[in-house]
């Protein structure tokens, strides 16, 4: 038996093999003896996989002993199909020397380990070429098995073919790296394991090295090279648990060592580190093993509908300020972190063994060398720390440390970093008051080169949160909605990295504005401060831009910033959302808005600050987050608030903007002057305000098109590169409920609307300009698409296409979304706008809501002029501008009542009476 079940507490509970294996025995022979013997493996199997359920709910942290303990189980099970398919079955009395047969685990089954869904991977060792009796017995233990509902992964192979095959595949040789013996024949696998040793591992320690780290890169590579995204996988995130299978992977290939312990005695690991190395893998087993029982399948990704429920299970509690599942993740976090230091040092060790004399593994040589280290060394190209006591003598080293290393662009020594962050308990307040100090930190929060890298080094080491300790508070702190993907430490070096990529012109293409702005700036290193501390306050309880800019004022002087520049920091915190819940939320063609808007950020220097802030935090998000539609409308604010900011603007007002479009759109059209002159005598002053040229030119085109063709409706559908969206433009005449009818059509169609103007010319028709992605936040580019979503609209504006009930048959919301409660919330602004009623709905996003609040609106005899719809993940803000059916305000109190009820029952999910048409 292995060495790792013998610790396993009441085995037998579990499964009794020997009386498993007597009853198996006594089944009389006869026909179907295999279909009679299922039953009862099938039931010992279910029983032993309760067992260890019910022992994890009494220990829900013990992961390694659930995980021993599925293996030990599967190992039984095994045994008892093995010897009742060569007793029972297919019995040789005498067998030859061919028919020889060993049954190995290998892979994570190898090593003992497995959730309760896990592959079971399998090796049938022959000794030669397979014979006739051979392939019997093993396609009758893999039926037998496939009967049970177990996942098998299999191979039969001979000895030779074991050895060339190992020596070409990489995979093959790692799962047989960790091979263990199950049953059978116990001599032939341990030639086996010799032929193993001594032809494929044997001098061929570095290569293998060199190969899994660079298949570990290409994992996390695909998995999105973070640890703190909000839904990591266990089992292949970066600091996961198959990080942590590569350490031992690699040391037990360079070293021949069976346990991951032994590795201690080989110098690879310091008993603490043995430590942290085995509470990280309990902590993540235990994770994995109540995943698999919660998802009831081989699910490793910890999504958001399952956290709360494995937090849960796991016994964490809510406290002040932080609930059970923020907790359980921070937990995991700060876990992932560890893995990650574990890794490492360890790869610190294999570089002092492998490299070449002077050199490291797969790491060029530095292009220069650096001068002056101030006390400080060079190993290897890495910066090391001369002696054990060096930052004991002088603290303010440990912030050195980095600022050399980014001052220089050398990487730093891992055994230095394990110094550092053994140290930082030599920071206190007077290392963190001392002007040297805070300097260091500037010149790194600030580099000119990569301070990202920099930063995130010194926030591994711990260096950062003591130092900071404010931003030490939302470390690993997780952000528990679907918009975000990162954790708050995470997010906040991402956004540096940005806009450290943005000033080196490498996102031009992306952000060309930004790119232009950002060398103008007077205050610089405000603008790297407010990105640093924007979230720094979140998870305390209350509004984090508030609180933050308080621990902006703070911090400011201690950072060495003027007080002009504390100030600036300070505001942009606290306003660090301004510029976004505008541009996405509101209408920027209503000239209040842009007043409003420039009136709170008062100056053009912050308003290039902020616009910068405010890109490099959306993008900071996750991957997806940012497009050319959000680029669109923060460019649009920017221009249109840089105009009233600038000196003399008052000189161009509102009928000039008016005038100028105009003259543009009438060269682009090339019309005689009395035709253009009706289309826009057509039209009030708000439309030639709301639209952009490109717009107003393909509206008049389609509009003189229709009218002269003589069509009621015209739909046309068109891919808009600069907005990244899809423009669809409806012409018809004007009618009550055409919105909601044209949002339900839409959605249908497998679209959704992020921006909708909609305009009503002087003779009764409607000409309504929607901008439209897919589920993906991509544009419809294909014609097929495209054709399609016309012809919906087409459909249900002509009552033809059964809509409420098609809309009642789509598939509800994604389940991750039922992870989150977010109550409908109804803001009804009368102050907003000159002209028109402004209401803001907050709700959890869902398929066809959109649709609903424009029912609702409809219900409420309202006119909708634009709609602008936001999505934070499950979160989604609708903006509606609004007016009564004779143009004018809601005011009276009567009637805001019945409209927020109306919406709120709609943004709740509450089904709306119908009007019989609308079916």
């Amino acid at each position: 038996m292995s060495q790792r079940f013998e610790t396993l507490p009441h085995r037998r509970a579990i499964i009794d093999r020997r009386a498993l294996a007597d009853a198996l025995a006594a089944l009389p022979a006869g026909e179907d003896l295999r279909g009679r013997a299922t039953p009862l493996l099938r039931d010992a199997l279910a029983a032993g996989r309760e067992e260890i359920a019910r022992r994890l709910i009494e220990r829900p942290s013990a992961g390694n002993e659930t995980a021993a303990s599925y293996a030990f189980l599967t190992d039984q099970i095994l045994r008892l199909v093995f010897d009742f398919t060569l007793q029972r079955l297919y019995p040789r009395n005498n067998p030859s020397t061919a028919e020889r047969l060993t049954l190995a685990a290998v892979g994570g089954y190898g090593r003992g380990e497995m959730a309760l869904h896990s592959d079971v991977d399998i090796a049938f060792l022959t000794p030669w070429k397979q014979t006739a009796w051979g392939e019997q017995v093993i396609e009758a233990i893999l039926y037998t098995l496939w009967d049970l509902g177990l996942k098998v992964g299999h191979s039969s192979r001979s000895l030779d073919d074991m050895i060339r095959m190992a020596k070409s595949d990489l995979t093959i040789r790692t799962a047989l790296l960790e091979a263990r013996y199950v049953w059978g024949d116990q001599a032939l696998y341990d030639e086996a394991g010799r032929r193993f040793n001594s032809q494929v591992v044997d001098g061929t320690a570095r290569a293998f090295v060199v190969e899994k780290l660079g298949e570990r890169q290409q994992r996390h590579d695909r998995m999105g090279d973070s640890r703190y995204v909000v839904e990591p996988n266990v089992k292949e995130g970066k600091g996961g648990l198959r990080d942590l299978h590569t350490l031992f992977w690699i040391g037990k290939y360079a070293y021949q060592v069976p346990t991951v312990g032994e590795l201690v005695e080989q110098g690879l690991m310091t008993a603490k580190e043995l430590r942290r190395f085995r509470r990280a893998e309990n902590f993540l087993w235990a994770v994995r093993c109540h995943l698999h029982i919660v998802t009831r399948r081989a699910e490793d990704r910890l999504t958001f509908d399952v956290q709360s429920e494995i937090a849960q299970r796991m016994r964490y509690a809510d406290r002040p300020g932080k609930t059970a599942v923020e907790r359980f993740m921070h937990h995991y976090f700060l876990t992932a972190k560890e893995v990650g230091d574990l890794t490492a040092l360890f790869l610190a060790h294999l570089d002092e063994r492998f490299a070449s004399r002077g050199r490291r593994l797969g790491i060029p040589s530095l292009k220069r060398r650096p001068r002056k280290l101030d006390g400080f060394l060079l190993d290897r190209g890495r910066l090391a720390a001369p002696s054990d006591g060096f930052f004991a003598e002088d603290p303010v080293r440990l912030l050195q440390l980095f600022a050399l290393a980014d001052f220089n662009e050398v990487e730093i020594h891992p055994l230095t970093l394990r110094q550092a962050a053994r140290d930082t308990r030599l920071i206190d307040n007077a290392v963190r008051a001392d002007p040297r100090a805070n300097a260091l930190f500037m010149d790194v929060l600030t580099s000119p080169r990569d301070p990202e890298r920099v930063l995130r080094w010194m926030n591994e080491a711990g260096i950062f949160g003591r130092f900071v300790p404010d931003f030490g508070r939302v470390v690993a702190q997780m952000q528990f909605d679907m918009y975000h993907h990162y954790t708050v430490d995470e997010h906040s070096l991402r956004a540096i990295g940005l806009l450290s990529r943005i000033e080196h012109g490498t996102l031009e293409s992306d952000h060309p504005l930004a790119s232009r702005l950002l060398p103008q700036l007077v205050s610089r290193r405000a603008l790297f401060v407010s990105v640093l501390l924007h979230d720094i306050a979140k998870g305390r309880g209350g509004d984090h831009s508030v609180l933050g800019a308080e621990v902006a004022l703070k911090l400011g002087p201690r950072f060495g910033l003027t007080g002009a520049e504390t100030e600036t920091v300070a505001w942009l915190v606290r306003y660090h959302l301004l510029m976004s819940d505008t541009a996405f939320k509101r209408d920027l063609s209503d000239f209040k808005t842009i007043l409003d808007f420039a009136g709170a950020v008062q100056s053009p220097e912050r308003l290039r600050l902020l616009l910068l802030l405010t890109i490099v935090d959306i993008r900071a998000v996750g991957p997806g987050i940012w497009n050319g539609w959000k680029r669109q409308l923060l460019t649009d604010l920017y221009q249109s608030a840089e105009e009233v900011l600038r000196l003399g603007h008052k000189q161009r007002g509102r009928s000039e903007r008016i005038a100028d479009k105009r003259a543009e759109v009438a060269v682009e059209l090339g019309w005689s002057r009395q035709r253009f002159d009706a289309h826009v005598k057509r039209f009030p002053d708000s439309y030639w305000v709301a639209e952009g040229t490109d717009i107003l030119e393909r509206n008049a085109r389609q509009i003189a098109a229709a009218d002269a063709g003589d069509k009621p409706l015209s739909i046309v559908a068109q891919y808009d590169a600069q907005r990244a969206a899809t423009l669809v433009t409806i012409y018809a005449g004007d009618h009550a409920g055409l919105f909601y009818r044209i949002a339900g059509a839409i959605h249908l169609a497998g679209g959704n609307i992020i921006d909708a103007r909609i305009h009503t010319t002087r003779d009764g028709m409607a000409i309504d300009n929607l901008l439209v992605q897919d589920p993906f936040g991509q544009a419809f580019d294909d014609p097929h698409r495209l054709q399609r979503l016309a012809s919906m609209i087409e459909d249900a504006l002509a009552n033809r296409s059964q809509l409420a009930s098609k809309l009642a048959a789509k598939p509800s919301a994604r389940t991750r979304a039922d992870a989150f409660t977010i109550e409908p919330n109804v803001l009804i602004d009368n102050k907003a706008s000159n002209r028109y009623t402004v209401v803001e709905i907050n709700a959890r996003d869902r398929p066809a809501l959109l649709h609903a609040l424009a029912y609702a609106l409809f219900q409420a005899k309202v006119t909708i002029h634009s709609a602008h719809i936001a999505t934070y993940g499950e979160r989604a803000v609708d903006v509606f501008y609004l007016t009564d059916l004779t143009g004018d305000k809601i005011i009276a109190p009567a009637r805001i009542k019945t409209l927020a009820k109306l919406l709120v029952e709609a943004a709740g999910g509450v089904p709306a009476k119908r009007e019989r048409v609308a079916a």
